[in-house]
């Protein structure tokens, strides 16, 4: 698990993984209070666009590295940093799931 933390690059998963935590704080704090349960799926959002950005420039840095490539490239190259690039972005979107189930899970309880 960690080795997939590392490849989908350090700063975007610690971001992720800071917003997520804020996610799982806000739906402790929203059983209590209600008024935490629209800033919890605002930072699941903000989870899933980062996700993206982290995507966007990783793919920008590998195109760019295979720009400066003499010859061909194989596909399985460009495949595994096609893959490697899509990390943050899953895990975006799960936070983003996450706290729209937590969401649920908060609104059913009043």
């Amino acid at each position: 698990m960690f080795q997939i933390f590392i490849q989908g690059g350090p700063l975007f998963m610690g971001i992720l993984t800071v917003l997520f935590v804020g996610v799982i704080y806000l739906a402790i704090r929203s059983f209590s209070d209600h008024t935490f349960t629209k800033k919890m799926t605002a930072l699941g959002l903000l989870a899933l666009v980062i996700g993206i950005l982290g995507q966007l420039i990783g793919l920008f840095s590998a195109f760019s590295a295979m720009e400066g490539m003499q010859g061909t490239i194989s596909p399985s190259i460009l495949a595994g940093g096609l893959k490697i690039s899509m990390i943050p972005t899953i895990y975006g979107i799960i936070i983003f799931i996450i706290s729209h189930i937590l969401r649920f899970i908060v609104l059913m309880k009043e």
